[in-house]
């Protein structure tokens, strides 16, 4: 049976007989006279022919037009390139002086005990904080990247993929592309369905264990879980069923995969890619067994708006500052338009679904693990905050770009009133996409991302944060093993004050900007990005408390949990990530409270302690006479100071740095 080649942006497998074909003849022709050497050659050039097409074929729509096709050849590779082990680690200083041994890799970090201690480090799933030296080896390319070992497994594995029949039905592994509006993955599994006239199948995983160790929030999991139940409702809509189950243990999941593919007779399992170190390596993994298995595995990117990696320096290094990379960008997009097409919805499934696999569209909702429930009243208030599903998410994009599109340059960082979008929970979930949200805004603003309207340009800057920070994952990727970007910043000597930590959780340190927007979070599981900024740097400046605390404690608690955007947010505000704001830049909470809520409307929202003072000493009550009041109804008096410490903080990280 011919093979059916699926022209793929973004696709890492690719399936195809051409070549194949064309190799037989060759052989054929030769005969008995092609020596054993010849034909090593001729097999090692079709594997290279496939893994070019695999891996520096542009990721762009998964059907691409002729205009694309022609822009092919001076494309930048769709994938990071693997770096030479001489080759220093892009915008990041050598943090070793001399060459070590590879026995310093599998050293633990020396205040490795002191963070797990205090909650840093997750022992039942993850080893000890490692070495700065380990952090260099994947700087240097003495340490394979996990996108390099999907990409290695995805090249080894093409040839044997080639020869994989269609089989009786196609999946597609929904994970956190929650969604039938523009994925890639998932079109390229339909049009495949379609051609073959095969039914196609949805699958979503619960993975209790994986929720934990990556510290998704009780509200996530929610917001998840009503996500899918609408999905369901849609898939089922096109007859297309979506089979969900709760797999205990995480490290079972490729095998399972495996045997449901089986079970069901699919040859051909699709799912876009995540770049987190534990799904680039499950993927790697899924990869070979489903070869090994007769099922052909094809990973796409669908996430990013550009691919991470496809952006290098005129020097060829990746991107570690923002500006350079957003320039970039900017340029590859305006370049190749073809980026922000948006794949269209499945139709109707293809074949007798409905017979074929009736008990698939009875499967039940999976429950909440026990790890990860709310209360009744949580509940009910997150899904009057956030309803689920794409519809919700097309609507709300569509209302934010026609209402207050325009005016998001200057009002983005105001405290009072609903000024932002708030549609990061379903960016983060996937029930919308980054390329919809840039297409919808580029269309809005006469065709345009980088001029005409200030509004539309600053709103698509920010969600080019959203790539940015997951191409620093990719290519930095021990920033998702509780380092930061620049290894050497984990010696600055922190606190690990348990009680000012809880302080700072509960919203009581005495600083009013501050404890508002603990307070929100509590309350709503999201947080103005502004707000972020000035708790993130309070707690690593004011505090000197141990930035990673704080990262994880947001992500236990944001409905919005995303861990590059996260990471990305605490290395800025405690200025030890990529690109952050320098050591040497503290926010004052007091400044920031008068010029990003002067009338103290927000303070005033989510404190209610202090709904009673008025004027300006709503910012500082203890200093500007309110004390009575404050006191009184139970508010507390600043808990540091923040002249003294802005004066700590800066002593300790000159030291650590110098």
């Amino acid at each position: 049976m011919e093979d059916q080649e699926i022209h793929g942006q973004g696709q890492i497998a690719i399936r195809s007989g051409s070549d194949v074909n064309r190799s037989r003849s060759f052989r054929s022709n030769l005969g008995m006279r092609l020596d054993s050497f010849l034909t090593t050659l001729l097999l090692l050039f079709l594997v290279m022919q496939h893994w070019f097409f695999c891996f520096n074929r542009p990721i762009q729509h998964l059907f691409p037009s002729s205009q694309l096709q022609a822009q092919l050849v001076r494309n930048l590779s769709a994938m990071p390139p693997k770096r030479k082990a001489t080759e220093p680690p892009a915008g990041q200083p050598n943090s070793s002086g001399s060459k070590k041994s590879h026995t310093d890799w599998h050293q633990p970090h020396p205040n490795a005990k002191q963070t797990e201690d205090f909650g840093i480090v997750l022992r039942q799933f993850y080893p000890p904080e490692m070495s700065n030296e380990r952090c260099q080896a994947y700087n240097n390319g003495e340490l394979e990247r996990p996108i390099e070992t999907l990409q290695k497994a995805c090249r080894e594995t093409a040839h044997k993929r080639q020869f994989i029949n269609v089989g009786s039905a196609v999946v597609h592994w929904f994970k956190s592309d929650l969604r039938l509006h523009d994925s890639r993955a998932l079109y390229a599994a339909y049009q495949f369905a379609k051609e073959h006239q095969i039914p196609l199948i949805g699958l979503y995983i619960v993975s209790p264990e994986d929720w934990t160790a990556h510290l998704t929030s009780p509200a996530r999991v929610d917001f998840t879980l009503r996500t899918l139940k609408r999905l369901q409702q849609d898939l089922g809509e096109l007859d297309i069923p979506l089979h969900m189950e709760t797999q205990e243990k995480r490290r079972a999941i490729p095998k399972r995969v495996v045997e449901l593919c089986q079970k069901w007779g699919a040859k051909s399992l699709y799912a876009n890619i995540e770049y987190e170190v534990d799904e680039l390596r499950r993927e790697a993994k899924l990869v070979r067994l489903c070869a090994d298995n007769d099922v052909s595995f094809t990973p796409s990117h669908d996430t990013c708006v550009v691919t991470p990696g496809a952006l290098a320096s005129q020097q060829g290094k990746q991107y570690s500052v923002y500006t350079p990379w957003y320039r970039s960008w900017l340029a590859f997009l305006k370049e190749n338009p073809d980026y922000l097409e948006i794949s269209e919805e499945p139709g109707s499934n293809p074949g007798n679904a409905r017979q074929q696999f009736k008990d698939l569209f009875d499967c039940k909702l999976p429950d909440p693990p026990n790890t990860h429930t709310l209360s009744d009243e949580d509940q009910k208030r997150f899904e009057g905050l956030y309803p689920a599903g794409e519809h919700e998410a097309l609507q709300r994009l569509e209302n934010f770009l026609e209402e207050k599109g325009k005016e998001y340059e200057e009002l983005r960082s105001m405290l009072s009133g609903e000024s932002t979008s708030v549609l990061s929970p379903y960016l983060a979930c996937g029930a919308l996409s980054a390329r919809t949200a840039v297409a919808a805004t580029k269309k809005i603003n006469k065709g345009h991302i980088d001029r005409y309207d200030p509004g539309y340009m600053t709103w698509i800057s920010e969600l080019a944060w959203r790539d940015f920070y997951k191409h620093v994952l990719v290519n930095w990727p021990f920033i998702c093993m509780n380092k930061c970007f620049k290894p050497e910043h984990t010696n600055i000597e922190w606190e690990y004050d348990k009680d000012q930590f809880q302080a700072w959780c509960d919203g009581k340190t005495g600083f009013p900007i501050v404890d508002a927007a603990m307070r929100q979070l509590r309350h709503c599981a999201w947080m103005h990005n502004r707000t972020r900024m000035v708790v993130s740097s309070f707690l690593t400046k004011d505090l000197m408390l141990d930035w990673r605390r704080g990262e994880r404690y947001f992500m236990e608690n944001l409905i919005d949990g995303d861990f590059a955007s996260n990471h990305g947010g605490w290395g800025f505000g405690s200025s030890t990530g990529v690109d952050p704001q320098p050591y040497f830049r503290i926010f004052n909470p007091l400044r920031q409270s008068e010029r990003f809520d002067p009338e103290g409307e927000y303070i005033r929202h989510w404190l209610p302690e202090l709904r009673d003072v008025s004027g300006k000493a709503i910012h500082e009550p203890y200093a500007r006479g309110a004390a009575a009041i404050a006191q009184k109804n139970g508010y507390p008096r600043p808990i540091v100071d923040h002249a003294e410490s802005r004066d700590r903080a800066l002593g300790r990280f000159k030291k650590a740095i110098q």
